[in-house]
């Protein structure tokens, strides 16, 4: 389905034409009918947990349909927000919603915990609700004062969100259509690339409920990096690549000085987004253990959960690499490259959710990171394949970022070692003691490491510390 044209046709004196438009929107529509076909299939085809042991499960199924809805209704809000970099309403609206949420979820466990999946819907409600009324009071008071015009919106009043037709005017915009189905398809192969194993797990119970569970756990513990570090990054560097490239043209066609910078600030993401990850994987895999233990005892501590979260610090660096490679690739390939990339990802998808099924039928829930490293390598590799090919014919090697030091790779390899011999006669059985010096141990490493970066990775702090910082505190300020 298209995404009609947000910006109204405007008169000489800049007001819009709102008087002969019909105005309508399929989004909520196609939403609700969707919520509604998905939330029966969840509810009477695929497997039911047992009411006794879960109940309310039904509502909970409609709850988190119905928010989805609501959602929905804030996504014009969100793209308008994007694309004028508005990050610091982001940020507000997303961090006041959660906070919410959070807390209404904690004093209903403690106070009603009876309540079971009644406490999630609740607060899964709450947060979208927040969410979709924070961008809309914020564009509210916008539309009504004089800053709409100096931040060239192209909107002058709430209704100009609603999508619109003129009676003058084609039903479709086939150019905007063509390109809409583009990201489309983009956007659902992305889908079924990044969340395939869940549903290879819901619909194929290849896991029971209990391991899905540890799943569950670990796979929220290790992505928080990934959604509050990597996530914001690529989506506000996509804009940045956007803005800055000319989408569709080769190097040698766009202002050089453009070329350079993107090239400069893509090298240093990479950099920065590999010795992250380098980090977390290094450090992770000695202190997954310990990190489960305090969190969820010895169920999770001494069951396949250490195991799994390992994995999946080698899966954050794998993740982190491919958010700022795919934010460029999708930043400046032409609707051409786009459409033929969607073929590349179209056969990705069955591979990976092959791999998914036959991996965890042989090794269990470990079998789905397996599936996901396999993955993103390969997404790696193709879009490392495209920013070559882009920068072919220029001076510039922004892959560079992706090779560090050898002296860097030299002290994590030591720290990997150490850390993994203080983890094997310190953690996690030989009380707190042990435990604090096993954190002393990998506080130490750490610094090393840390200083290492600061002596050896000189370009890359020397750009946060003089470019990076200072002029992307400005834009967000």
């Amino acid at each position: 389905m298209p995404e009609w044209e947000y910006k109204p046709k405007l008169e000489p004196n800049n007001q819009p034409l709102m008087a002969n438009m019909f105005k309508f929107s399929f989004r909520v529509p196609l939403g609700l009918f969707w919520s509604l076909f998905l939330g029966w299939v969840w509810s009477q085809i695929l497997e039911v947990p047992d009411p006794n042991v879960v109940p309310s499960y039904g509502v909970g199924v409609a709850a988190f349909g119905l928010s989805a809805v609501v959602e929905l209704l804030g996504e014009p809000f969100w793209v308008l927000a994007q694309t004028h970099m508005l990050v610091r309403l982001k940020v507000i609206a997303e961090s006041l919603s959660i906070i919410l949420k959070c807390i209404l979820t904690a004093v209903l466990v403690v106070w009603l915990p009876h309540w079971g999946l009644y406490i999630f819907s609740l607060a899964q409600l709450l947060y979208t609700t927040v969410l979709v009324f924070c961008y809309a009071i914020h564009f509210m008071k916008l539309t009504n004062s004089q800053e709409s015009t100096k931040k060239s919106l192209p909107i002058s009043r709430m209704t100009d969100f609603l999508p619109h037709i003129t009676l003058d005017g084609t039903f479709v915009n086939w150019k905007e259509a063509k390109l809409t189905w583009s990201f489309f398809q983009q956007s659902f192969l992305k889908q079924i690339l990044t969340e395939g194993e869940r549903y290879v797990m819901t619909f194929l119970n290849v896991l029971n409920f209990g391991d899905q569970g540890v799943y569950d756990i670990v796979n929220n513990l290790g992505s928080l990096v990934a959604r509050l570090v990597f996530q914001p990054i690529e989506e506000s560097f996509y804009i940045f690549f956007a803005k800055v490239l000319e989408r569709g043209k080769s190097v040698k066609l766009q202002k050089q000085e453009d070329v350079a910078m993107a090239a400069t600030v893509l090298e240093s993401l990479l950099k920065l987004v590999l010795l992250i990850g380098l980090t977390i994987t290094v450090f992770g895999y000695s202190y997954s253990q310990l990190a489960l233990d305090i969190y969820g005892g010895s169920m999770l501590s001494t069951g396949s959960g250490p195991v799994l979260l390992r994995c999946y610090c080698l899966y954050v660096l794998l993740l982190a690499v491919n958010g700022v490679t795919e934010c460029f690739t999708f930043a400046s390939m032409s609707e051409k490259e786009v459409d033929r990339y969607n073929f590349i990802m179209l056969a990705l998808s069955f591979t990976f959710l092959l791999s998914s099924y036959f991996l965890t039928e042989w090794q269990g829930s470990v079998g789905f990171i397996f599936a996901n490293c396999f993955n993103m390598g390969i997404r790696i590799a193709q879009s490392i394949r495209y920013i070559y090919r882009y920068y072919r014919e220029s001076p510039h090697r922004p892959l560079a970022g992706l090779l560090p030091s050898p002296f860097l790779i030299v002290v994590y390899v030591l720290s990997g070692v150490v850390t993994g011999i203080s983890e094997v006669f310190l953690c996690c059985e030989r009380g707190w003691l042990a435990r604090l010096l096993h954190i002393i141990v990998g506080a130490l490493c750490l610094g090393a490491t840390l200083v290492t970066v600061f002596f050896t990775e000189t370009k890359l702090i020397f750009f946060i510390r003089t470019q990076f910082l200072p002029k992307y505190t400005q834009k967000k300020t």
